[in-house]
């Protein structure tokens, strides 16, 4: 063919996503290609180019690999696997589709779930040598929690198995028998060659005993369930444009709905109304704009709003919640843990969130509800969370783009997670912070000092809190005002629950940040003495409190000095197997990387170490 490219009037065809999915080397990409090169579209240079490159790698002998067409990364090439999405429109006279090729191995679920979240269908696909695989019920369960309803399952490789129709129809009556309660609307099962075509653009004469569609001939008719503009209103709000400083408007993109001139609109988590002057684009004012279209709104009103606010319509509002229900995919070698604070982006807002409870982990064999403290790397729960303000969404099931989200690792800024809203919880509306009549600041003044929590961290042994008592002695003599917070005795008291285990720790240091907050609130000097071996943990108490308020204190001894002091023998009992999970033995110690007081315990005495952090206090202007 002289090629083809995606033209207007394809453009405006029905548009149908959808992913291929399944175990490795199940065929994904070389079903993808195969569409791709049976319905021409495919340019003659293009073609040519993979001729030579299947010839070069040889690993289909004289035939044309037509998986290639879709494993770009040179990686992929190499292994003969899928580990990126890859994207591909392709167009016949009845509908356009954009298709993606998601990952087989369990380690890029991630990726998968990343093409699922933005499809309508998801074809399934299926070794008939190998039946259903646990690779296949993670994904059908990942889909099926994306809300996609409708699954293609395509038995592929049924040449190998002789064309076998009882093959094929042992592994169909297994998958719906897994498949009976995921929620799908519909399963449709194709038995496919994608290396030679059966089923999958035409009709095979090796399967006489199949009466259903090709592959393509289902793509082209199914309905795709796509949103429509029947939905309510929904306007995340992406930038506040002020190209002047007479015009303010809202810019983003309409995620469902319409609006039109002259409609009312609501700020979802404020509440305040107005209602639209003018729809803008590019070319000018719009009469109105609908799902997808890019726009920016003007409104007759000035009221306040920010990025990551929703505009929505008056009727058929979102929720509006600081504590929500999700289903979470977890995507990091790094765990989940409870208690510990990520950032969420929901729609345009990033906000602070934490999992307040982990309810139950799917067990992708038996879907069962598992009972976990902690979630690893391609982990499906269900949990509860807590953001630090009220956040607008609508439940998952109503609205993909309003009731998802991803979770951000505070540190490092990677993706970790995906959530699916489920619903709201009401358990915290009752609940309203008291004003106090007197405040921090002249509790703090009445004190000649200002408030801090100043953290000491570091190995067990390394000295914290030999240093923060003799701190504590010296500001005390000085007339200031403090309270010291030891681990051991916060363990022995508020925190005696709790073991040592990753979540524990976290909840640890989670509960004595919140008490050290409200002695800092009264005014106090807080010093607190505590391993606290995460960076995530002590950034999430950096963030309690105003900036200047915290007080990072590494007390840098090294491992071999600490065991050699060993001023509690608990070296010595983890070297003997009978304390688990001690840091710095069986347990990591993450070092702050640019901590306020910086304490190198070598050479030193406990005395002048003291004297050097008092004196940093006063330099910070915490003391006189």
């Amino acid at each position: 063919m002289d090629g083809v490219a995606p033209t207007v009037q394809q453009a405006n065809k029905d548009l149908l996503r959808f992913l291929t999915c399944g175990s490795v080397d199940d065929g994904k990409s070389t079903l993808i290609g195969r569409l791709l090169h049976d319905s021409k579209q495919i340019f003659d240079d293009q073609l040519s180019e993979l001729t030579r490159e299947s010839t070069r790698r040889g690993a289909t002998g004289d035939e044309v690999d037509l998986s290639l067409l879709v494993d770009g990364l040179e990686a992929e090439r190499e292994q003969g696997i899928t580990i990126d999405v890859a994207y591909r429109f392709f167009s016949t006279p009845k509908r356009s589709f954009i298709v993606a090729d998601t990952p087989g191995h369990e380690q890029y679920t991630r990726n998968m779930a990343t093409g699922a979240s933005k499809a309508d269908l998801a074809i399934l696909l299926i070794d008939a040598r190998k039946g259903v695989l646990l690779q296949t019920q993670r994904h059908s369960l990942i889909c099926s929690l994306l809300g996609l309803r409708h699954v293609v399952i395509a038995v592929n490789k049924i040449d190998l198995v002789s064309y076998q129709a009882n093959v094929f129809e042992r592994i169909v009556v297994e998958y719906r028998a897994f498949a009976s309660e995921l929620g799908f609307s519909s399963i449709m099962a194709i038995p496919v060659s994608a290396r030679d075509g059966d089923n999958v653009t035409r009709r095979s004469d090796h399967t006489p005993w199949y009466r259903g569609p090709t592959l393509l001939d289902y793509l082209e008719t199914v309905d795709s369930d796509s949103e429509t503009n029947e939905e309510p209103f929904r306007f995340p709000v992406q930038w506040v444009n002020r190209s002047t400083p007479d015009f303010r408007g809202y810019a983003g993109t309409v995620v469902s709905g319409h609006i039109k001139a002259g409609d009312p609109v609501t700020v979802a988590a404020s509440g305040q109304s107005s209602r639209v002057k003018e729809l803008l684009t590019y070319e000018g004012p719009q009469p109105s704009a609908e799902t997808g279209d890019a726009i920016t709104i003007t409104l007759a009103d000035e009221i306040d709003i920010a990025r990551g606010d929703l505009l929505v319509g008056p009727i058929l509002g979102p929720e509006v919640s600081d504590q929500f229900a999700a289903h979470i995919i977890w995507m990091s070698n790094q765990a989940l843990i409870p208690g510990r604070s990520y950032l969420a982006r929901i729609g345009t807002k990033t906000t602070p969130i934490t999992v307040t409870g982990i309810k139950y982990k799917i067990d992708v064999n038996t879907r069962e509800h598992l009972a976990t403290h902690t979630l690893g790397l391609n982990d499906i729960a269900f949990c509860n969370l807590a953001t630090a303000a009220p956040v607008a969404f609508d439940p998952y099931e109503q609205n993909r783009k309003t009731g998802s989200f991803i979770l951000i690792d505070r540190l490092s800024n990677h993706t970790v997670g995906a959530g699916m809203i489920a619903f709201g919880l009401r358990r915290g509306t009752n609940l309203h912070r008291q004003a106090t009549l007197i405040g921090k600041a002249e509790r703090a003044a009445q004190k000649h000092q200002k408030p801090a929590i100043v953290w000491l961290t570091g190995l067990s042994g390394a000295g914290k809190s030999t240093i923060a008592n003799i701190a504590e002695r010296q500001l005390h003599a000085a007339g200031h005002h403090t309270m010291l917070l030891d681990g051991d005795n916060v363990r022995l008291g508020l925190n005696r629950d709790l073991g040592f285990t990753e979540a524990d720790r976290v909840e640890n240091i989670r509960r004595a940040g919140e008490v050290a907050k409200l002695l800092a609130d009264s005014g106090l000097i807080v010093l607190c003495c505590f391993i606290s071996p995460y960076a995530a943990d002590r950034e999430m108490l950096r963030r309690l409190v105003p900036d200047g308020e915290f007080i990072e204190v590494f007390v840098d001894t090294p491992i071999d000095e600490c065991a050699r002091r060993d001023p509690k023998g608990l070296y010595a009992k983890a070297k003997a197997g009978k304390i688990k999970n001690f840091t710095g033995f069986d347990a990591p110690y993450e070092a702050p990387a640019n901590p306020e007081i910086h304490l190198h315990t070598t050479g030193q005495q406990a005395e002048q170490l003291a004297e050097r952090l008092t004196a940093k206090l006063a330099e910070l202007g915490i003391i006189r």
